[in-house]
């Protein structure tokens, strides 16, 4: 087989677990090529011959791997995300292994499936690509106010954040959702196409990312404490039970939406934590991105 790695070197914690992988995938007649990255480079730069290759393997955080699918998008080939990132909640929405043994099993049996894309452009015109989810507003300072304490707490370091922004911004919103207006107030906007984030908690009860539609969630309460019945409820789900989210929550679904927020909120999409302000528009790459999958994959989003 013929593998191109692209490491990002300043994501998470800087195991070197991709190291151990490609020493595991490797036999006789293999080919793989490793290419590093800080960030600093076009990702576009690493990626001129991906259709050389039998998959192409993303090692980095949830952004690098969005990143990187976003530049592939519709071009069938296999992409592997290598979960060396904080949350990597990528790979767990997904059902992937994290140990790099089992990922090179993964990787030999070449099972994929296509997942749909989300294309967000900001209020300077730039568009970037996601897999998980964008949004502005609560979510946003979490995931910026989160970054320092990253590297030495792990994902606590985002219960950390939310825990210290218990009073964040509320806004009155205008939404449209495929051509509908709709106007709401609350302290953040999610548009989200898999829904599963920290500590195996998902927003939302049901969730097909490969529908060709968005989940459009607007948290409506004035403070963190309003959306702690929601969250509480998105904990039992994991049990088999699924209770209502309350009042908290305000759902919708789409294949462009597009938030303007008064007054604006910070932005974020897939954990990128970016210094721009609502408003921004988001529309619906169906079917874009082909993932390497597990069987519990397969089992779970297949039909």
């Amino acid at each position: 087989m013929k593998l191109l790695v692209i490491n990002n070197m300043v994501s998470g914690l800087d195991d070197g677990a991709i190291f151990d992988y490609i020493r595991s995938f490797s036999k006789d007649g293999d080919e793989v090529v490793l290419r590093t990255t800080d960030g600093t480079t076009d990702i576009r730069a690493y990626l001129y011959d991906a259709e050389d290759y039998d998959v192409v393997v993303a090692s980095g955080g949830d952004g690098t791997v969005s990143a990187i699918a976003y530049e592939m998008a519709d071009t069938a080939i296999p992409l592997l995300p290598f979960p060396a990132g904080t949350a990597n909640l990528l790979s767990a929405n997904l059902y992937s292994p994290t140990e790099p043994h089992a990922l090179v099993d993964m990787t030999r049996s070449l099972k994929t499936m296509d997942f749909d894309i989300g294309e967000i452009v900001l209020s300077d015109g730039t568009k970037h690509g996601f897999l998980i989810m964008a949004g502005a507003g609560y979510d946003a300072t979490i995931m910026k106010d989160a970054e320092e304490g990253k590297k030495l707490l792990g994902q606590m370091a985002y219960f950390t954040s939310a825990f210290t922004n218990t009073n964040p911004q509320f806004s009155d919103f205008e939404i449209m959702v495929d051509g509908e207006k709709i106007i709401s107030s609350g302290v953040g906007v999610l548009v989200i196409n898999f829904s599963k984030i920290q500590f195996d908690i998902s927003v939302i009860h049901e969730n097909n990312p490969r529908d060709g539609l968005f989940d459009v969630v607007i948290l409506k309460t004035k403070d963190a404490y309003g959306l702690l019945p929601a969250f509480f409820a998105a904990l039992l789900d994991r049990s088999g039970d699924f209770p209502n989210r309350s009042n908290a929550f305000e759902v919708y679904r789409a294949k462009e939406v597009s938030v303007i927020a008064t007054p604006p909120l910070k932005v974020q999409y897939d954990g990128e934590a970016i210094d721009q302000l609502t408003p921004f528009k988001i529309r619906m790459l169906p079917s874009a991105c082909r993932l390497v999958v597990s069987d519990a994959c397969i089992k779970a989003y297949e039909g």
